[in-house]
């Protein structure tokens, strides 16, 4: 049997499963997962590796209508997605109802030339009775190469899915070594697990405002200690972040570090900050850094 190796991009709207289907079809955490819209912020990789093939699956911000620097630069992020990639994915919330956002989602999909999946998740919160009319909805607007029914969360459907992706992709030699699963840095991964921690231990407006940037990162034998900073945008934001006598700052540290040791198998020591940027997601310089490619490039200069 022939070897295949491809691209395949997940689009979708925010909180439409897309995160959750990576790390389910990859067997590990790659990106962050919350109840909260909007969360994946770069396009991810994660790497599904198979005697008969290697599925790359690429992980987006959800498709919304840009209103900050912060909102364009994560469209952007969607946009590169698109380019070099041998399938895309939609993957659409089967309990709720098609509405204006999936029809903008939909213009995103009509860019792509190549074979569209449309990916129905959340069907074990549904009646089957309601997949056929949801399907046919789908179909009205656009014809996908194939429609699957899927339940991220449970890994229901997944199986077949990844055999289709398969059935799609070029014959080839692998794009990554056989025992990586993901692109990112361990460094963007600490990043990300802490920023996960804060949005779900804060409510309300908090958790957008929040980003985390990875001042050091060493590692010895024995230990890695890490030092981070938390950026919000208000006062008020910092203070609910930080929490009465610390106690929700030491509840993210704790919840953060033991993910951490969990997936990097090393004991950490975790040092974080909490500072105030005014209004940084209106600010395409502070946005920029975020990008953890960039921040890799600058560091490659700084060493240089």
């Amino acid at each position: 049997m022939p070897f295949k190796s491809g691209f395949v991009a997940i689009v979708g709207r925010p909180n439409a499963g897309k995160s959750t289907l990576v790390n389910t079809i990859v067997g590990r955490k790659i990106a962050i997962v919350s109840p909260k819209p909007q969360t994946t912020r770069n396009r991810i990789q994660g790497i599904l590796n198979r005697d008969d093939g290697q599925v790359v699956l690429v992980d987006t911000p959800g498709i919304h209508k840009a209103s900050s620097a912060l909102s364009r630069m994560m469209m952007d992020e969607l946009q590169n997605a698109l380019e070099g990639i041998d399938v895309l994915s939609l993957i659409v919330d089967a309990s709720a109802d098609f509405g204006p956002g999936d029809r903008f989602a939909l213009e995103w999909v009509r860019r792509f030339h190549g074979p569209v999946f449309l990916l129905l998740n959340k069907i074990d919160r549904i009646a089957k009775a309601h997949l056929l009319p949801l399907i046919d909805r789908y179909r009205r607007e656009f014809e996908f190469s194939e429609v699957f029914p899927i339940a991220a969360l449970t890994g229901e459907g997944c199986f077949d899915l990844v055999n289709a992706w398969l059935a799609k992709l070029p014959e080839g030699e692998p794009h990554f070594p056989p025992d990586q699963y993901t692109d990112q840095p361990e460094r963007f991964l600490v990043a990300e697990i802490l920023r996960e921690k804060a949005i779900l231990t804060t409510r309300q407006e908090v958790p957008h405002a929040i980003a985390v940037m990875v001042d050091s990162f060493h590692e010895t034998q024995n230990l890695l200690r890490i030092c981070a900073t938390i950026y919000v945008e208000r006062d008020g934001q910092k203070g609910i972040l930080i929490g009465k006598a610390g106690a929700t700052m030491k509840k993210i540290g704790t919840e953060a570090r033991k993910e951490l040791e969990s997936i990097l198998g090393i004991k950490i020591f975790l040092e974080m900050l909490v500072k105030v940027q005014p209004n940084w997601r209106q600010r395409p310089g502070i946005v920029r850094q975020l990008d953890w490619r960039r921040q890799l490039d600058q560091l490659g200069g700084a060493q240089e």
